[in-house]
């Protein structure tokens, strides 16, 4: 494996983790008493939480529900396919 197809790997799994994690993070929304200072849900909020604080200065809730994590997933899903998807960036150089 070269070094260019495991930074390729690397890069999807990134972004598929982070658009795992940021799922998660809505289901968590569902429970309001779970505190995300504890594990195991802090390994949760700790790899998400700097992406969300800054954007929720941007976007306020609506209904009262934070929409910020949504965003999150929509983002992270879109550089996914934008960069590795089949008619990706970095697919459509390598060929």
């Amino acid at each position: 494996m070269s070094i260019l197809e495991l930074g390729i790997l690397t890069l999807g799994l990134v972004l598929g983790l982070m658009t795992f994690l940021f799922i998660f993070r809505i289901v968590l929304t569902w429970y309001p008493q779970t505190d995300l200072n504890h594990l195991p849900f802090n390994l949760v909020a700790l790899p998400t939480e700097p992406f969300l604080s800054p954007l929720r200065k941007i976007v306020p809730p609506v209904g009262g529900v934070d929409i910020t994590p949504i965003i999150w997933v929509g983002i992270f899903t879109l550089l996914r396919e934008i960069l590795l998807g089949q008619q990706g960036l970095v697919t459509m150089a390598l060929r």
